[in-house]
């Protein structure tokens, strides 16, 4: 299979606490719970844009085809979408961008590790990308632990560089495909 199998219809990766899913309609009221929480931001490199404040603009334009995914992370026990995740900024169908995101409520629960080495697994088993990579602030320690777990590895530290909107220090994660047991 390719990315360009996906532009239609995007994945949905079950693990065994979590479903990754397109968001629907019907997960806005879940989203309003945590979207706008401004301590989810602190190392976004922004704030909480209009839609993070009013999560069913998602849903007011149709989306484009595109290659990128933008999954919801369902928790499987509450049927409730608790974090996104990203991947996105394709080069050449060969290297990506990954971000997760969970809600406050849900952090220490290894969600985002769980979610993330998921897609990570599904990138490279499905698709012909080969590698995944990620910047984080150097603060958020959670972030690029969690990275970590899911085989990342550290690449490099930029200093006062430019990661959204925000100029500070972060690192640049990256995993190949090789890098997996049976990559």
């Amino acid at each position: 299979m390719a990315l360009a199998d996906f532009i239609a219809r995007k994945p949905v990766i079950e693990t065994p606490r979590l479903r990754l899913r397109p968001l629907r309609p019907e997960d806005v009221p879940a989203l309003k719970e945590w979207m706008p929480d401004p301590s989810l931001y602190a190392y976004w490199g922004k704030g909480p844009g209009k839609t993070d404040k009013q999560p069913e603009l998602l849903f007011a334009k149709a989306e484009r085809p595109s290659k990128s995914f933008h999954l919801g992370i369902e928790e499987k026990a509450s049927g409730k979408v608790v974090g996104e995740l990203w991947v996105h900024l394709i080069e050449n169908d060969r290297m990506a961008s990954v971000a997760v995101r969970i809600a406050s409520s849900r952090h220490g629960r290894g969600y985002g590790t769980e979610a993330l080495s998921a897609m990570t697994r599904f990138c490279f088993a499905r698709t012909e990308l080969r590698r995944l990579q990620a910047q984080v602030d150097v603060r958020n320690v959670a972030s690029w632990k969690m990275l970590e777990r899911c085989g990342y590895k550290r690449e490099g530290l930029v200093r006062q560089g430019k990661m959204v909107n925000a100029w500070c220090d972060w690192f640049r994660y990256g995993i190949l495909r090789s890098d997996l047991p049976d990559g």
